[in-house]
């Protein structure tokens, strides 16, 4: 499965992480983010790798999730600079890919050619 196809409608409008932060969280953090602003049903998909984690936080009032990849202690310091004690809770998601093979695209390999 292919990065590009993980994909989950947001609950609301309201976009937490601008496309800048989104970007720079690999750099900043070592994290990625995989989808942001879903319920816990839509985080909690097999389609995803298996080092994958759900962490909840509060925004406007409700309890929102995300699914991101990343070491636990860097994920509690890039959701805490960003949320502060909103962060409520970091888990392991239900991915059941390799992260080893997560984004792995082959080779478009030809037949090998006759003698």
């Amino acid at each position: 499965m292919a990065k590009a196809e993980l994909k989950a409608k947001p609950k609301t409008n309201m976009e937490f992480w601008t496309p800048t932060e989104k970007e720079n969280t690999k750099s900043q953090y070592g994290c990625e983010i995989l989808l942001t602003n879903v319920t816990l049903k839509e985080a909690m998909i097999s389609e995803a790798p298996t080092d994958a984690q759900v962490v909840s936080y509060m925004a406007d009032g409700e309890l929102r999730y995300d699914l991101t990849r990343g070491s636990r202690s860097s994920l509690f310091d890039m959701y805490y600079d960003k949320f502060k004690k909103d962060l409520k809770n970091i888990q392991f998601g239900n991915g059941k890919i390799s992260a080893k093979l997560w984004g792995y695209q082959s080779k478009n390999t030809k037949g090998k050619k006759k003698k």
